[in-house]
């Protein structure tokens, strides 16, 4: 099931000349995610690591802390019209049986994807972290920050041939890459990261650094709260909201991360 990339033949133009050629497209496809039979979602993803980004997803939703709560994931249903496996559906087994309705998740942390984003979302968020992200004794010298764009970038395979796919990686406070995935949506490349992690027993991910392209939304600041990350960087802009957000969960977080500058918008003592 390797889909991530998908050749396409387009028609290019470059002033007056016109010529065919073979292009390369991000792959998005839905997937599913159901909890113990019974769905819980639908993303649009780029197929791949879908095991990390549903353990992620479920991470980011406040309803896994550990990897022994997490007792199998498989891929289910979701058959094409000449009956094989899309590969499309994911369910997820929960050990315990003590998982509050899920109805309850999807209305309690609502994230800035539905647009619905407000001041009782953060309380949610708040509550439900439960790792002490102010008390995080990591610190980084501004050279490892400077640092971390290129090697997310050289990490980001598809990317190379097709320009349109966001990335995250998971970073040791020395600056190392322990984990970088690639989505079309940023918030599943983060998923996939942090479900990565817990599936390797790592949570809560203190004394790391989260590394995304693009801005830091609402919704990235809650999923790396949630995963115990004390710092969060991204190349582009955050929210307002996500820095209101880090600032009351002691959550560090650095913006416009570019060569040899950055923007660091909260818990700046960390950066020394």
């Amino acid at each position: 099931m390797a889909r991530a990339t998908v050749r396409r033949r387009v028609v290019r133009l470059r002033g007056a000349e016109r010529s065919e050629r073979a292009d390369v497209l991000a792959g998005e496809e839905p997937l599913e995610i159901r909890v113990g039979g019974e769905a819980l979602t639908v993303t649009m993803r780029t197929p791949g690591q879908d095991f990390d980004l549903v353990a992620g997803f479920l991470v980011g939703e406040g309803m896994l802390h550990e990897a022994e709560q997490l007792a199998a994931l498989r891929y289910c249903a979701g058959t094409d019209a000449d009956g094989l496996n899309t590969y499309n559906v994911v369910d997820a087994t929960v050990r315990g049986g003590a998982l509050p309705a899920l109805t309850a998740h999807r209305n309690l942390l609502t994230t800035s994807a539905c647009g619905l984003c407000g001041r009782d979302t953060v309380d949610a968020v708040r509550t439900h972290v439960r790792w002490p992200l102010a008390a995080d004794p990591l610190r980084v010298a501004p050279e490892v920050l400077y640092g971390l764009p290129g090697k997310l970038r050289a990490a980001q395979k598809a990317f190379d041939s097709t320009g349109g796919l966001h990335a995250a990686g998971l970073f040791t406070a020395d600056g190392e890459l322990l984990c970088a995935r690639e989505d079309v949506g940023r918030h599943n490349a983060v998923d996939k990261v942090v479900g990565w992690a817990l599936r390797e027993g790592l949570l809560p991910l203190t004394g790391h650094l989260l590394m995304v392209s693009g801005r830091a939304s609402f919704e990235l600041t809650q999923k790396a709260a949630l995963a115990g990350i004390p710092l969060l960087a991204a190349v582009s802009a955050p929210s307002s909201l996500a820095v209101d957000l880090a600032e009351e969960l002691g959550l560090t977080l650095v913006g416009f991360l570019r060569g040899e500058g950055a923007n660091v918008y909260t818990g700046p003592a960390r950066v020394c």
